[in-house]
Formats: C-alpha cells, sequence, structure tokens
C-alpha cells in the first residue's frame, strides 16, 4: 500500500506503513551509498532536542499546548527505540545532515498530527525556530557526549580497576624487562601492569578534560549563524531544556558562526579517544607477546583458552581477544584521519562533512566500549602469571650483569657478559672466572629484587 506525500518538489509516493514523508523518501531513493545508516545515537538526540525546541517555542507563544504535547509523545518514542525502523537514511546524504533532519521532522510531524487532531508541520511546527545547519552540529554533541560519557568512560574505569588488581597481585614477582625487544634490566611483573594501568589513567583523564568543549551547542544559529527566525534568547532556552531533560551541562555557544562552521571540538574529543585506542593495542601487543608460546614463545604470562585457535592444529589456542583489540586501534586510527580531513573541510558558513564526523566518532566509541569490554571479560581478568617461566628467564639473564658497574664498572661489567654469552655460561659463573668478583659479592651485588627498587 502507498499513500501519496508532497514537498515543494511535487508529490512522491511513500509506504503506507512508514511514518516519514517525501523528503525522506527522496532522500532514500536518491542516496543509495553504502550500507551505513544514520545511527540512532543521532536521530535520538534529534529527537530530545525537538523535545526542547517545542517546549521552549510554545513559552515563546510560537506553538500550542495541544502541539507541544503530541511533539513530545513522538519524541519519548523516538528516543525509546519504538520508532526505530522509521529513520531508513544512510551517511552519505547532504553533508548537513539536512535530510536526517527532516526525517526526524516528519516522523514527529506525522504522528504528532494524530495524537493533536489537528496538522502538525514538519517544518512550521516540528522545526521551528531551527534549521538543519543548527539541528545537526547539535544532535551531534549530544550523541558523543552521551557515548564518551555514558558507554566509554565506564569501561575504560572497570579495565582499570582489573589491570590495578593484576598489578597489585604481582607486584613482587620478578622479571626480565625489555627493550627494543632485548633482555634489559629486571622490574617486577606488577610494575610492568601498572604502566598499562596508568595508560588507561590518563587516557580517561585526556577524555575527561576534552569533553567539556561538546557542551556548548549549535542551536540558535539557524542557518547561517544570525539567528534568523528565532528569538535572540532561543539557543540559550534551549540549552538549558536540554540540560533539564539529560542532566548535562549543555550552554549556547558565544559564536554560532564557529558553531555551525567548525567541528574542532569533535576533532580535539577524538584526539582524545585516539590516544586511548594507540595505549590499547600497546597493551594488547604487550600481552599477546609475553603470552606467545606456549613453548617457543616468551610464555612469562598465561591467557584463557576461549576457543580452538587454528582449523588444521590441533590444541593452537590464539591471544584471539588482543587481535581484536588492535584491529579496533587500526580502525579509530582510520576514523581519526577521516574526521580530521572532514573537519578541515566546508565552505563559508557551514562544514558539510558532518554525517561522515558523527559516523566515524560514534563508531570509534562504540568499537572501543565493545572491545574494552571484551578484552576485559574474556582475557585480561584471567591473565596469570607463568612463575616457573619468569624465574627461569631472571635466572639466564645476562643483563643482571648491570648490578656490576658501580662496583667494578662498565667495561669489565661488559667483558663478564660477553663470556657468559660466548662461553654458554651463567652470569655468576662468568663473574667468578673473570676474577673480578667473588662469589660472596657476586651474592650480596646481584639481587633481582632489589633491582626493581621494590
Amino acid at each position: 500500500m502507498k499513500r501519496i506525500e508532497y514537498d515543494t518538489i511535487g508529490q512522491i509516493e511513500v509506504d503506507q506503513a512508514k511514518y516519514w514523508g517525501a523528503q525522506t523518501e527522496r532522500s532514500r531513493r536518491n542516496f543509495k551509498i553504502g550500507e551505513e545508516k544514520m545511527p540512532l545515537a543521532v536521530i535520538y538526540a534529534l529527537a530530545e532536542l525537538k523535545k526542547a525546541c517545542a517546549t521552549v517555542n510554545m513559552a515563546e507563544g510560537k506553538l500550542s499546548l495541544n502541539k507541544r504535547k503530541a511533539i513530545h509523545k513522538v519524541c519519548a518514542q523516538i528516543t525509546s527505540g519504538e520508532l526505530d525502523d522509521h529513520f531508513p537514511l544512510v551517511i552519505y546524504q547532504t553533508g548537513s545532515g539536512t535530510q536526517s533532519n527532516m526525517n526526524v521532522n516528519e516522523v514527529i510531524a506525522h504522528l504528532a498530527s494524530e495524537y493533536a487532531g489537528e496538522k502538525v508541520h514538519p517544518n512550521d511546527d516540528v522545526n521551528q525556530s531551527q534549521s538543519s545547519n543548527d539541528t545537526f552540529p547539535t544532535a551531534m554533541h549530544i550523541a558523543a557526549y552521551q557515548a564518551v560519557s555514558e558507554e566509554l568512560l565506564p569501561k575504560i574505569i572497570a579495565l582499570k580497576k582489573v589491570l590495578h588488581e593484576k598489578s597489585e597481585k604481582y607486584m613482587d614477582v620478578v622479571k626480565i624487562g625489555r627493550t627494543h625487544l632485548q633482555d634489559a634490566t629486571p622490574l617486577t611483573l606488577g610494575q610492568e601492569i601498572s604502566g598499562w594501568c596508568a595508560m588507561l589513567e590518563n587516557d580517561a583523564d585526556f577524555i575527561q578534560t576534552s569533553l567539556p568543549k561538546l557542551l556548548p551547542l549549535a542551536i540558535g544559529g539557524t542557518a547561517v549563524g544570525t539567528g534568523l527566525n528565532a528569538s535572540k534568547t532561543f539557543g540559550v532556552s534551549v540549552s538549558k531544556e536540554l540540560e533539564r531533560q539529560l542532566g548535562v551541562p549543555f550552554t549556547s555557544s558565544e559564536n554560532k558562526f564557529f558553531a555551525l562552521t567548525s567541528h574542532s571540538p569533535l576533532n580535539f574529543v577524538h584526539g582524545a579517544i585516539r590516544s586511548l585506542a594507540a595505549d590499547l593495542a600497546k597493551i594488547a601487543n604487550d600481552v599477546r607477546l609475553l603470552a606467545s608460546g606456549p613453548r617457543s614463545g616468551i610464555g612469562e604470562i598465561e591467557l584463557p583458552a576461549n576457543e580452538p585457535g587454528s582449523s588444521i592444529m590441533p590444541g593452537k589456542v590464539n591471544p584471539t581477544q588482543c587481535e581484536a583489540v588492535t584491529m579496533v586501534a587500526a580502525q579509530v586510527a582510520g576514523n581519526d584521519t577521516t574526521i580530521q580531513f572532514a573537519a578541515s573541510q566546508g565552505q563559508f558558513e557551514l562544514n558539510v562533512y558532518k554525517p561522515v564526523i558523527i559516523h566515524n566518532f560514534l563508531q570509534s566509541v562504540r568499537l572501543l566500549k565493545d572491545a574494552i569490554h571484551s578484552f576485559n571479560i574474556h582475557c585480561l581478568s584471567g591473565l596469570t602469571a607463568n612463575e616457573r617461566v619468569i624465574q627461569e628467564k631472571v635466572k639466564q639473564s645476562l643483563m643482571l650483569v648491570t648490578a656490576l658497574n658501580p662496583h667494578i664498572g662498565y667495561e669489565k661489567a661488559a667483558e663478564i657478559a660477553k663470556m657468559a654469552y660466548q662461553k654458554d655460561l651463567t652470569l655468576k659463573k662468568a663473574a667468578i672466572l673473570s676474577g673480578y668478583v667473588s662469589e660472596v659479592d657476586f651474592d650480596k651485588w646481584v639481587d633481582p629484587l632489589k633491582m626493581t627498587n621494590r
């Protein structure tokens, strides 16, 4: 079944079961590009914005109570997920997000007209005092702020907690450090893990510090930043209403020309997210290298065996969670490049890369949130030290010779290490044979635990 919808272009047929109107239908037909749909987080943010705008428009005498109630009712349905199937548009559409803004306007108007018992117009009522040019960037900030603060940061905190517990547990397990992939002086496994923990702590701080940049909103700027067709207080009033609705201290951007044409705030916050992805990749790489083996690798830690690792080699288990994390990190790095480039584009009073910016931003948040949680529960929570292997490698290490430097000097210590390596001797045996160190002095000076400064 079809119905006829109208816009300024003319008439067009729309599926009777769908609540969208003519402009949505035209976009759906004209932009069959890729499979990525506009993130529902953006749709929900637009619904929250439309709700706030309806409240302010009524307070300003521009909208009736009946229409405001009807608009609010539909917005609640949208944010509950009840109407998800009525937002079909792809990311690669108009660069201002106009068609997704109109998609939301049309769905709200369609249902609100039924609830109100009178015509609710998508432009004159739902989009009153607004332009896609200020509503879409406002929704971008709302969606980005909520995703980072409500979804990503809690997962970072949970992972940091697990790593802190592992660090405390293994703080006195002495192992050999490695620099340049070569043996170095000792540290404890707990100290090594504490470095990972500190990475996450710093990344969380970077992200939390950057988040306030998303609080100023573009709403009130309308088409080019002048606020045409909106009251002078509209942006401030809507921002306050959004704060009341969402519990987030949003403000009205002091310069709407900036808010419409620049996306440096999102670029800035994503830079902190990229830093998190880089550190997660480093941690995942350390974990899979330390767990390599089980007999022919480093093998200093053991990971949970979650699934078979090979279709041909029986009994093989791979560090799959680490691999997933590093792939996510690669994707986030690519997203960051897209966001940086897109944020530098647009012409004059409008950036017209908005949909691809928010798509990549939210994808990074979603992937990192999921990857961190999976890495935590399926890998790091079950990480254990292989203390037998660790102790054996400490005994065999030549870099313990560094402890002799203050007593016999760098050159004599290097001579001992070289002898031990070439003659396949223990460091202690080579030190005694060199005549530079007695057995008693060696035992006193070369203490791996003391070398960690514990």
